[in-house]
């Protein structure tokens, strides 16, 4: 895949890292092509920076962002994901 190229979808996000989503989960289902282009440039550098990355899911549950990673930024995501979320909203 160019790594140069905008992805879509949230099918095109999670083939692109599968081999570091763990096994029986789904990954990211948040249908957002801002949230997906986003994590999409904070995965390549997680992934450069941290030898055992992996993640479960990252989605929307009760009008919060959760994300399930082995990262020290999931916290950060979800506060970027919930302002990009909330600015798509206001547009």
């Amino acid at each position: 895949m160019n790594i140069n190229k905008r992805m879509n979808t949230t099918k095109e996000f999670n083939d692109k890292y599968k081999n570091y989503l763990k096994d029986r989960f789904y990954g990211l289902a948040i249908h957002n092509k801002d949230v997906i282009n986003y994590l999409d440039k904070e995965f390549e550098k997680e992934i450069k920076a941290n030898p055992d990355f992996s993640y479960q899911q990252i989605k929307t549950k009760f009008d919060f962002v959760c994300v399930y990673a082995e990262s020290e930024k999931n916290r950060e995501w979800e506060t970027e994901i919930m302002k990009l979320l909330k600015k798509n909203e206001s547009t």
